[in-house]
């Protein structure tokens, strides 16, 4: 639900803001998240909602943005080679399908939908463990938008562990494992796979 703490409940996760009360458990070990450099480098990826403010960095390349987290990780005194950063921007290009004049495209000028698949490019590089992606096909068109469904349905294929906030109910549908429906930052419901559709899902937000 919309206000209902979610997009807040990521921001802990990646360690943008603190937690209240709780732990993270990550391979085993309790973790205390306290910024996303330190989330990034324990396998935690964040795609926000709001991309063009907190995502992108509009002035700056499609590749430049490509390569920007798994530059963190590594620190800025071991830079990616430009050869490189050119071969990673053109594989992602092509398989995710960026469309874009060349990797050297300023992003503030790519469409929505190509804006979120580069954003998507610049975790997967980093192969995550855990990526969250908060509502991943707003704001697109409709082709990219059927795009992105289909590389979230590929990625959950090959087990790489999400979490999707979305308002999408039909979206969720098809393809979650499970779904915690929140309210006033607490969890209020959650359906498991057997019991997934769009009327059961209405039902426990009405609850």
């Amino acid at each position: 639900l919309l206000g209902s703490g979610r997009t807040e409940t990521a921001e802990v996760i990646f360690g943008i803001k603190p937690a209240d009360s709780g732990k993270a458990w990550i391979k085993g070990k309790p973790q205390t998240l306290r910024s996303p450099h330190q989330a990034s480098c324990l396998g935690i990826g964040f795609c926000p909602e709001d991309r063009k403010t907190d995502g992108i960095i509009a002035a700056a390349s499609v590749r430049e943005n490509i390569v920007l987290a798994l530059q963190a990780q590594r620190g800025w005194l071991r830079p990616i080679g430009r050869r490189e950063q050119n071969e990673i921007a053109e594989r992602f290009i092509r398989q995710l399908g960026i469309r874009t004049p060349s990797a050297e495209q300023p992003i503030e000028f790519l469409s929505g939908g190509n804006q979120q698949k580069v954003l998507l490019s610049r975790w997967l590089l980093t192969k995550p463990q855990f990526l969250i992606l908060d509502e991943p096909t707003r704001g697109i068109d409709v082709g990219a938008h059927a795009e992105i469904i289909r590389l979230i349905e590929t990625l959950c294929a090959d087990g790489l562990a999400l979490l999707v906030i979305s308002s999408e109910l039909e979206e969720l549908v098809g393809y979650a494992d499970r779904v915690i429906i929140m309210r006033d930052r607490q969890q209020v419901a959650e359906l498991a796979l057997s019991e997934l559709s769009v009327p059961a899902i209405m039902n426990a937000i009405a609850a």
